[in-house]
């Protein structure tokens, strides 16, 4: 049988590798593109998951990522959405690198401290404000499952790669025509919805 954190760290470092290949051969211009009112983008949502386990894994656990010139969309006077997108001095690769180091930091706190201890979540309602590690990789993970969702619609929508994951694209086999008369077959389906 599984040991618990060993299959919730399986679950966590799935869900940032699929987030990650996201981007695998897009130019900074694909990367950086913004796909949704609220400017949704695929580097951004890399950017922001760094951030995201930096301060579950660090900041709630009394552990500071050690160098935070690297993320003054952090500090309390960055702007509200700085984590969601990328500036032009962030490029993918830096971005990419980055969030790799994260993921060795985070992977420090959750080998390093047993599941049930206690954090801080400054953000979080009072009764809710002292977490368990346990409850925070379940959270985080649950939050970038979430985001790889994201991007697998950013993801398509750019080129139109699509799947879960770079040995399992987990989809229906059919060639671009079939998937084409689908597409055809779904908004029928919607329209005459529509109509009732």
């Amino acid at each position: 049988m599984d040991e618990p954190k060993a299959t919730l760290h399986r679950y966590l470092r799935a869900a940032r590798d699929a987030l990650v290949w996201k981007l695998d051969g897009l130019d900074e211009r694909a990367a950086q593109w913004p796909w949704t009112p609220t400017g949704t983008n695929l580097l951004g949502l890399v950017k922001h998951a760094a951030s995201i386990e930096i301060a579950y894994f660090g900041d709630v656990f009394g552990r500071p990522w050690p160098h935070p010139e690297e993320v003054p969309w952090l500090a309390d006077d960055a702007a509200d959405d700085a984590d969601m997108w990328a500036t032009a001095e962030e490029p993918t690769a830096w971005v990419v690198d980055l969030y790799r180091r994260v993921w060795a930091f985070a992977d420090t706190t959750i080998d390093e401290l047993d599941l049930d201890a206690r954090g801080h979540v400054p953000w979080w309602p009072a009764g809710r404000a002292d977490p368990t590690l346990l409850r925070i990789v379940v959270h985080v993970t649950g939050d970038l499952a979430r985001h790889a969702g994201h991007a697998d619609i950013l993801r398509e929508l750019t080129d139109g790669s699509a799947g879960l994951r770079v040995d399992n694209d987990n989809l229906a086999e059919h060639t671009a025509a079939g998937w084409s008369e689908h597409v055809a077959r779904l908004r029928a389906v919607a329209e005459a919805a529509g109509r009732r």
